[in-house]
């Protein structure tokens, strides 16, 4: 057995532990099995990681910071709102389509967090890492387009979120390709109606419209009302 690391080890344990709980889920990737399919002792294992706990907070980060890095391409440096995000939805379902175990791990870690206080952190961990991402692609359009956005950004990259684990999870359920990739440009069509161009936002004076929504979003029961139909009917914008 080679010597390396303890660092490059443990990745190559998370990689091991990842290939057999895609293959078999979370309780197939018991200590034996990842060492089994790392080539290496149990001793080893138990080196490098306390214990499966710990070995799971490991894979659940490795998953989410792939995941932020799959789906989106390079943003053009200038495009229109509906352009830039229209630009993602194929991208992104071809990269879920093509990493059908991982996506149903994802699910499983978090499901598993919910039921074990000692790996809670773990599910929090998914979702924060996540808004934050959806949060940074929405800056982005509005740094390229030259946009706000007609609610807050923090609610709309939560239903960005909500939106691909929704369409994600029923695919792996009814294996539904075109109702998956279809549903996540609809969705997409809306978000573009969320953006305003800034010109437009300043003669109308949304600027001072969408602080005051945004602050009134922060209070519990708040009346989130750019979500109503009557609220779009003026508007573009959304993302998948």
């Amino acid at each position: 057995m080679n010597r390396l690391p303890v660092a490059e080890r443990r990745e190559q344990l998370i990689e091991a532990a990842l290939s057999v709980a895609s293959r078999e889920g979370i309780d197939g990737a018991t200590v034996r099995a990842v060492a089994a399919e790392a080539g290496v002792s149990l001793g080893v294992v138990h080196y490098c990681f306390r214990d499966k706990d710990e070995l799971l907070r490991a894979m659940a980060h490795t998953i989410t910071e792939r995941n932020l890095g799959r789906g989106v391409a390079e943003m053009p440096e200038s495009a229109s709102a509906r352009d830039a995000i229209m630009g993602v939805p194929h991208e992104l379902w071809s990269n879920i389509r093509a990493t059908r175990g991982p996506q149903l791990l994802t699910y499983e870690l978090t499901t598993t967090s919910l039921r074990h206080p000692e790996l809670r952190q773990v599910g929090v961990d998914q979702y924060v890492v996540s808004w934050a991402s959806a949060e940074a692609f929405l800056e982005e359009v509005e740094r390229v387009a030259g946009i706000v956005w007609r609610v807050p950004r923090h609610l709309i990259a939560r239903s960005i979120i909500a939106t691909i684990d929704g369409f994600s999870l029923a695919w792996l359920v009814d294996d539904d390709d075109d109702a998956a990739y279809q549903g996540l440009r609809l969705f997409a069509e809306h978000l573009a109606t969320l953006a305003v161009p800034v010109d437009e936002a300043a003669m109308l004076g949304s600027s001072d419209d969408a602080s005051e929504e945004t602050e009134a979003a922060e209070e519990p029961g708040a009346d989130v009302r750019p979500f109503t139909t009557s609220a779009l009917t003026s508007g573009v914008s959304a993302l998948a």
